[in-house]
């Protein structure tokens, strides 16, 4: 994996679950430029999946437990977009509860990405 598009992915998501946290606290709904930001992400973990194939298609990785990494890999790729479709849904301060825990979801998911990748 490349860690500083890891990294830029977490950030990212950071900043996705704070401003879906400053929704939660003023009782508002998703607005459609936090979709935007989610869709922004979701290009990310495209681009990090494709990176990611091509290192383990060239072997320039060590003990990695592929099965797993792809596991984790590709439900970081589901969770943005179902949290985003239910949070289009759902016009209610639920939805930004919804942002919020799929921006801190694929975070952590990113987290143990680093460490399956360093294992």
């Amino acid at each position: 994996m490349f860690p500083p598009l890891t990294y830029l992915i977490v950030l990212a998501c950071l900043v996705q679950a704070g401003w879906a946290a400053w929704f939660v606290m003023k009782d508002r709904a998703v607005m459609l430029r936090q979709l935007w930001g989610c869709a922004v992400v979701e290009g990310l973990l495209l681009v990090q999946a494709i990176v990611t194939a091509g290192l383990l298609l060239l072997g320039s990785y060590g003990h990695v437990e592929v099965w797993e990494l792809w596991g984790y890999l590709v439900t970081a790729l589901l969770v943005l977009p179902l949290a985003a479709a239910w949070a289009f849904a759902e016009r209610t301060r639920w939805s930004s509860v919804v942002m919020l825990v799929a921006a801190l979801t694929v975070a952590f998911l990113e987290w143990r990405l680093v460490q399956i990748w360093s294992a």
